[in-house]
């Protein structure tokens, strides 16, 4: 999408107006949106731009990544962890290319991200130059909005309204090119104040919420399902009021943790493909279901025609394109969840539900989630990382059978705490994320808040050379890899489906991943059993430090419960199902 006129707000006359080059433009208007970090790799194209962030390098910390695409996920990652708006740039051609696959992670999760790339001149636009790249045309589908900039005047408008994009309604990335002649050309600059973002409420409709109400006084067996926009929204607490003034039950999606705290009693764990035997059959025997800024992904409601069958569906979401998409649903509201939920439990009174309440009480210690605890597994590396931060630490997790195991062990009690690829499962994601969530964190003056990227090995193959820029900048993550010398979800698929023909998942190489840590200057351990892991967790967060710890698992450990691809959630089995059948 390219750039349309935009109302650019006035200023005084008096309000500091210089005459600046592009590049000059850039960095006040990143000062503006107060900025404070950014990550990017410099190229031709961008030249102007980092000479002129030289030139403030005290007051914008920029993050030198080994490859611009630990670039877009630490902006993404930085934007999870914070809240706020993640900036990282590269340079025209490969630099731009190199940024899409964390442009669209970002996108699929609605993660509000600012890419900034610069192109060739204007004069060289569409003539097959030297790094020239379409790269509007390529990002179109995987920005919330993107820009090419070809007039310096408009530059500071575009820059400011990229931000105000990126964060309002249902966030996401945007995406900002500027031709190189721009980044030299001069103007006048004047500043401006950001725009305020506020709470998208116009579209939230008070027929809607009566009908949701009355929904939820009839029902007997309500079961509230959150998603990540609970996350996005900061709904934690509404949600809470919400569950507890009705006695519903709650289940989340992947991207939905944390904003229910998991050691709350109305808990049930995680709903779907991996999720818990309570929440999936919960959600089939309730006779309403209150889904809170969640998308019912193909993940979570496995055979749509048979999701939540018994069960009258209330769907809350800014998005309007998500009412109905993939799930029919009886009610909708449209509009900013915490502000809905407000508005909800404002005129709600307390309803009993304890039987309901009970019945999933019991389901939990039906099926609890179970694991051989006599050896080192993937379960005991997550629960032991839990016992060792007390739960106040944010995880961050590449994609796989250690993803889900993140899910299912760890419980996450505040949003923002575990930073994954859900929409895209970008495997290469966690490293640069976790990056981009310790300095976030610094930046939110939680320096000392420990941040754990939990890997399979062969996520940790994809981008393991963003070990050396933790270690350049002295980044203190801890890298913990599960390392079973295999494809583990894709190996477990094979198991169970492809009756074990095991088609290029197998690792099982000469690869040290303690040697190639040490090599880029990282403190590394090897842990095979549960007392060397217990001891070096204990070294990792004594150090302060960039730490990888390679954990050797059984390359046929599985993530249990399991629901077959296009079944229905009520069917999830696992080992001990396996065996009676």
């Amino acid at each position: 999408m390219s750039e349309t006129n935009t109302r650019e707000r006035q200023s005084p006359a008096d309000a500091g107006t210089r005459t600046l080059n592009g590049s000059e433009i850039v960095i006040e208007c990143l000062k503006e949106q107060g900025v404070k970090t950014i990550f990017g790799y410099p190229g031709g194209s961008i030249l102007n731009i980092y000479d002129a962030l030289y030139k403030h390098q005290d007051e914008i910390t920029h993050v030198l990544t080994s490859h611009e695409q630990g670039a877009a996920h630490a902006a993404d990652g930085y934007a999870r962890a914070t809240g706020k708006v993640g900036v990282c740039m590269a340079t025209s051609g490969p630099g731009a290319t190199n940024l899409v696959t964390g442009i669209a992670t970002a996108y699929m999760d609605s993660i509000p991200i600012v890419a900034i790339t610069c192109n060739v001149g204007v004069n060289l636009l569409g003539k097959d130059s030297f790094q020239e790249i379409d790269i509007l045309g390529v990002t179109m589908p995987i920005t919330k909005y993107n820009f090419i900039v070809k007039d310096i005047r408009k530059l500071a408008p575009v820059i400011r309204r990229a931000f105000t994009i990126a964060q309002s309604g249902r966030p996401g990335p945007v995406l900002i090119d500027i031709t190189k002649n721009v980044t030299a050309d001069v103007c006048e600059y004047t500043p401006e104040e950001p725009v305020p973002i506020t709470r998208q409420t116009d579209s939230i409709r008070e027929e809607d919420l009566d009908v949701a109400l009355e929904m939820i006084r009839n029902s007997h067996k309500p079961f509230i399902f959150v998603g990540g926009g609970a996350v996005l929204a900061n709904a934690s607490e509404e949600l809470r009021t919400l569950a507890h003034r009705i006695q519903a039950p709650v289940a989340d999606s992947l991207m939905g943790k944390g904003a229910f705290d998991g050691n709350d009693e109305l808990y049930t764990g995680m709903v779907g493909m991996h999720g818990t035997k309570t929440s999936n059959y919960g959600i089939t025997e309730c006779d309403l279901l209150i889904v809170a800024g969640a998308r019912f992904s193909d993940r979570v409601t496995g055979n749509a025609s048979q999701f939540a069958k018994n069960a009258k569906i209330i769907q809350i979401d800014v998005d309007p394109a998500e009412i109905n998409k993939n799930i029919r649903t009886h009610a909708s509201i449209i509009g900013d969840l915490k502000v809905v939920l407000r508005k909800l439990n404002a005129r709600l009174d307390p309803i009993n539900h304890d039987e309901w309440v009970n019945h999933v009480e019991r389901m939990k210690d039906m099926y609890p989630l179970r694991y051989d605890k006599s050896v080192l597994t993937g379960p005991y590396v997550v629960e032991t990382i839990y016992q060792k931060t007390q739960g106040n630490a944010v995880i961050v997790t590449e994609v796989g059978q250690h993803q889900m195991w993140a899910a299912q062990y760890y419980k996450y009690s505040t949003p923002r705490t575990l930073l994954t690829s859900g929409g895209l499962g970008t495997m290469g994601y966690g490293l640069g994320a976790a990056i981009g969530a310790k300095l976030g964190c610094r930046d939110m003056g939680l320096a000392d808040k420990p941040v754990i990227n939990i890997a399979g090995d062969g996520c940790f193959r994809m981008n393991m050379n963003e070990i050396a820029t933790a270690v350049r900048y002295n980044i203190p993550i801890i890298q913990v890899v599960v390392n079973n010398h295999v494809l583990g979800m894709v190996r477990q698929w094979q198991t169970l489906f492809y009756g074990k023909r095991y088609s290029h998942t197998v690792l099982n190489d000469a690869v040290d991943f303690v040697k190639l840590a040490e090599a880029m200057g990282a403190a590394a351990f090897r842990a095979g059993s549960k007392e060397e892991l217990q001891a070096a967790l204990e070294k990792a967060m004594e150090l302060n430090a960039p730490v990888v710890i390679d954990c050797q698992i059984n390359c046929d450990d599985k993530v249990y419960p399991m629901v077959s691809p296009g079944a229905p959630i009520q069917d999830a089995f696992d080992e001990t199902d396996l065996k009676i059948h």
